[in-house]
């Protein structure tokens, strides 16, 4: 009995630990993508449809000169009309990568609990995630991770150090195998 429950938890430990591949899922060939080794390129999604992260596995985000930063207001995640517009021009250079897989990472001022300012981080990079979706930036190729306050870029005690602490940045890695156009 105990080894038919130690395999019936293997079975169900190991089919949530897969990836859905999409029925009918095709190749630039025509042919079937899933279990031929083949990448493929998927069709953008509509505004509004639900959309999987992107993996965080493996390393490699580097910060782009092309790609800026966005700041936020103390306890907020919403974007402003200057954040939208920078925004904007970061979709224009992510849409243009198409080798490429994104990281949003949200970060906070030293002000308040770890737990708090983890869970606001990641309210920041969803809102820019989702934004870019809105965008037009494949959403499948966007993930997105929260580091609080524990990577500050100033540790003064004041509003202009806060300020610069309190942003979203967008992270950039070329996909295995693929060139960066």
């Amino acid at each position: 009995m105990k080894k038919l429950l130690s395999f019936a938890f293997a079975v169900a430990f190991l089919a949530a630990c897969t990836t859905p591949v999409k029925k009918g899922a095709k190749d630039k060939s025509g042919k079937g993508g899933a279990g031929t080794g083949e990448t493929t390129e998927a069709a953008p999604l509509p505004p509004g449809a639900e959309v999987i992260e992107a993996s965080l596995r493996g390393s490699g985000f580097d910060a782009d000169p092309e790609i800026k930063p966005v700041r936020f207001e103390y306890d907020s995640a919403q974007l402003s009309g200057e954040t939208l517009d920078v925004l904007k021009a970061n979709a224009a250079v992510l849409k243009s990568r198409r080798g490429s897989e994104f990281l949003v990472a949200g970060h906070c001022d030293d002000r308040g609990t770890v737990a708090y300012n983890l869970a606001l981080g990641q309210k920041r990079a969803k809102e820019v995630r989702d934004y870019y979706i809105r965008l037009g930036v494949d959403g499948r190729k966007i993930a997105t991770i929260s580091y609080g306050k524990e990577q500050g870029v100033c540790s003064e005690p004041s509003e202009e150090c806060w300020s610069k602490n309190r942003r979203a940045i967008t992270g950039v890695r070329t996909k295995a195998g693929a060139s960066a156009e």
